[in-house]
């Protein structure tokens, strides 16, 4: 088959080329022509552990191919994928301009029988309308079917997450269709489900707003921990070996963030207000998790007092590891509120710095040396759990740190770790480690 995908994002530049290490050739169109230059010259255009590399090979071997014109993706292709984004909208909702304009773009060219899959996640009863475009747009000797493929993808893990998925959803009226993309996906030996298109479209809003909900309970129980003595690090493991509940998205920390959670849930939350459903449940979770973006400098304050002057370190800006995405990371909010207390900011990050200085510019500093945003430091926070942070030796702290007060908003060390160091270290639903130095900042 010819394969088509539409958008150069995360989930469009995967596909494409995880399509292609299955031995496929595909074209990946996007509007921008900046990044398709560069993609054309071998470099990736997002942050993913093993893509650079994988880009590089199919494009020596001429899987892979990228173009800006609609002819030449769309004319004579069998599958296309939809990866365009659908950012929120002021009021929670998807904005589906891109998506809108790709369909008509797709209607425009296409000249032969064609499968559409969306993978772009988007609210319930959206394929049926990109049905009634391309019906409304197209001869009506062609036969175009609509497919809901919904991504689950991780940042940070994307590629083993195509290949080594816990499912794959597909979800179509139409059995050919279906037909045909179960036998593209039968290489990858994981669980095939066809369902209708609208069980489709939910699955991928349902699945996220449960990990969502799993996150912010922990970070409830986590505030209860520190109020009545208990450690969530165990607490959360007993939990976790509940088979009924299972260990994952059971970390208490600062929060979620990233392109999919956040506005997924409010994107559901608005679909249910619209069905007339208030979603209690759901917004509550947003509600703690828009907290929790804020708990890393309240503890700040709490433990140093003012910090106009300080300086301080803010380890990690990415909204997780192995990622340069910060978009809705807690890093943000931690940000701003530190520069509204007019302290003094050095930031660090192995891949984001770039992402975060185009927002806050000569505001505060920046650096991808952890040992130089430590250097005579007042107090560090750490906002994302990367590997250089985790595997950092504590005593570093002490050396380089004019105190050593670290605020984890990530649990990153072990207190039995802590223990055998002079740090004041306060992290998230566990009882603070010297507390009688926090007197001393």
């Amino acid at each position: 088959m010819r394969i088509t995908v539409v958008g150069t994002g995360y989930v469009g530049l995967i596909t494409s080329i995880c399509l292609c290490e299955m031995g496929h050739a595909v074209t990946n169109i996007d509007i921008d022509d900046k990044r398709i230059a560069q993609l054309k010259n071998g470099r990736s255009v997002i942050y993913e552990p093993g893509l650079q590399q994988l880009l590089e090979n199919n494009l020596k071997e001429r899987r892979l191919f990228f173009t800006i014109d609609p002819r030449i993706a769309y004319a004579q292709t069998d599958l296309i994928f939809i990866a365009v984004g659908t950012p929120e909208n002021p009021d929670g909702t998807a904005n589906l301009e891109y998506l809108q304009e790709a369909v008509y773009a797709i209607a425009s060219h296409i000249e032969k029988d064609v499968i559409i899959c969306t993978k772009s996640t988007v609210p319930v009863g959206t394929n049926e309308k990109i049905a009634e475009m391309i019906k409304d747009m197209t001869p009506t000797h062609l036969n175009v079917s609509i497919v809901s493929n919904p991504e689950f993808l991780r940042e940070g893990s994307a590629i083993n997450d195509f290949f080594l998925g816990d499912r794959i959803v597909i979800g179509t009226e139409d059995e050919k269709a279906a037909a045909v993309l179960q036998e593209l996906y039968a290489p990858l030996n994981t669980e095939i489900m066809v369902t209708d298109t609208r069980s489709a479209e939910m699955i991928k809003y349902a699945s996220n707003a449960f990990l969502a909900t799993k996150i912010s309970f922990i970070n409830e129980i986590a505030a209860i921990c520190e109020k009545v003595g208990a450690d969530i690090s165990q607490v959360a493991d007993g939990i976790g070996k509940d088979k009924r509940i299972g260990s994952s998205f059971l970390k208490a920390g600062i929060g979620y963030g990233g392109s999919c959670f956040p506005k997924d849930t409010k994107a559901l939350v608005q679909l249910a207000g619209h069905v007339d459903h208030p979603f209690e449940l759901l917004e509550a979770v947003i509600g703690v998790n828009n907290r929790q973006h804020t708990l890393a400098v309240a503890k700040a304050k709490e433990a140093a007092g003012e910090l106009a002057g300080k300086r301080i370190a803010l380890l990690g800006l990415a909204f997780k590891p192995n990622t340069d995405d910060i978009r809705e990371a807690p890093s943000l909010t931690i940000l701003k509120m530190l520069i509204e207390e007019n302290a003094d900011v050095i930031a660090y990050d192995p891949a984001a710095v770039l992402n975060i200085q185009s927002i806050f510019g000569n505001e505060i500093q920046y650096t991808e040396n952890i040992n130089e945003a430590l250097k005579d430091a007042d107090l560090a926070i750490i906002a994302t759990e990367w590997d250089q942070i985790i595997q950092f030796p504590l005593v570093q702290y002490e050396e380089l740190m004019k105190t050593p007060l670290i605020i984890d908003g990530r649990n990153c060390y072990s207190l039995s770790d802590i223990e055998r160091h002079s740090i004041t270290y306060i992290s998230v639903g566990r009882s603070p480690y010297a507390q009688s130095a926090i007197a001393k900042v």
